[in-house]
């Protein structure tokens, strides 16, 4: 059906066209359009501007403008859905009904009661001990680390690989840090191979005090740490005087030049620490173990030290590294493992350390 009848002004005007552009039946709208407001207009890139009624949801108005013509066809037919709503139309989707509602079940079944770490208000107080921990690192970090500058030409002259001084230094730094906040209970002291037997020493990784915890325990191991992490003042700067191993995630020939450095570093008595998970854990719960650091077990015949590190992620959650909240840390020595085949080095490490979280 042709129309040929102008429209009304305020509909045209309503949306900034002209009333020699445009035609419409004003007789041929339904009247609960008209009474309710639902204005049409055709244009010339063929979409149809509706206004939508929420009394006529399913009213639809459809243009198709003509070629080489004044006119316009206008068709009205009740479409199903074409005013309807974008929230609306999820629910009237059949074929999208059951995903809409396994997604959001999947996301409400996320949290556990009894997870690592509940979701909870952070006090005032958490925060307040987390400024008070960052600046008794830093007052500390300070102090120390002018102590190693003065040391750091003996120590290259004597102690090139090791840098025992340097892990003594590190150590009483990270003692002095930690004791105002937190305890540390250690078990397991008798399974650490001596301070001159290099080892792989592996564990699961929770949180920043993570390192701290470690640092404690006295051992001139080499961690590896990410690039970036160099730029930090003082801290980044004591650990380049240490000998971490710089690496870059994302890129393949950093990783083969770490384990290079790695084995290098074994062959001439250093000792290697890895988190074979990558990174820290976001829920708590062990990740995947990479090989790299029992593959490098495997070729130097080292033994590989399991350690399991609990409390830390409840205390400095992975993520919140500004807050610091009360309670205990358990740091777990587990007997060497020995062997060939890195596969086999890998699972083992990661069941014992699954089997001691599992028993908390």
């Amino acid at each position: 059906m042709e129309v040929a009848s102008h429209p009304p002004r305020p509909m045209l005007h309503r949306f900034g066209y002209k009333e020699s552009r445009f035609f419409a039946a004003p007789s041929l709208l339904p009247q609960s359009c008209a009474r309710k407001g639902l204005y049409t207009v055709c244009s010339p890139c063929k979409q149809a501007i509706l206004g939508v009624s929420t009394n006529s949801l399913r009213n639809g108005y459809v243009c198709f403008p003509r070629k080489n013509r004044g006119v316009s066809w206008h068709y009205f037919k009740p479409i199903e859905g074409l005013n309807r709503p974008s929230y609306d139309n999820i629910l009237h989707k059949p074929n999208k009904l059951s995903r809409y509602i396994v997604a959001r079940s999947e996301l409400a079944g996320a949290g556990n009661a009894d997870a690592w770490h509940p979701l909870s208000e952070y006090k005032l107080g958490s925060k307040v001990r987390g400024m008070c921990f960052y600046a008794v690192t830093a007052v500390n970090a300070i102090f120390l680390f002018v102590l190693m500058m003065v040391a750091h030409p003996f120590v290259l002259l004597f102690d090139r690989y090791r840098r025992r001084f340097h892990h003594f230094v590190a150590k009483t730094w990270a003692t002095f840090t930690v004791t105002p906040f937190f305890k540390i209970k250690y078990e397991g002291l008798e399974n650490l191979p001596p301070p001159d037997i290099p080892a792989v020493y592996v564990s699961n990784h929770q949180s920043f005090l993570d390192i701290y915890c470690l640092l404690t325990l006295g051992r001139s191991f080499k961690l590896i740490s990410k690039t970036s992490i160099f730029l930090y003042p003082i801290i980044g700067w004591a650990m380049f005087l240490m000998g971490v191993i710089p690496l870059k995630r994302l890129d393949v020939r950093s990783q083969l030049d770490c384990l290079k450095r790695c084995m290098d570093l074994m062959v001439k008595g250093a000792s290697v620490f890895f988190f074979p998970e990558g990174t820290r854990s976001k829920d708590g719960k062990l990740g995947a173990f990479k090989k790299g650091a029992f593959s490098v077990a495997a070729k130097t015949k080292v033994p590989v030290v399991p350690i399991t590190l609990m409390g830390t992620g409840k205390i400095m959650p992975a993520g919140m590294e500004g807050i610091l909240n009360e309670g205990d840390v358990k740091v777990v020595i587990h007997k060497p493992i020995e062997g060939s085949d890195a596969q086999v080095l890998c699972n083992e490490a990661r069941n014992t350390i699954a089997d001691e979280l599992n028993r908390q």
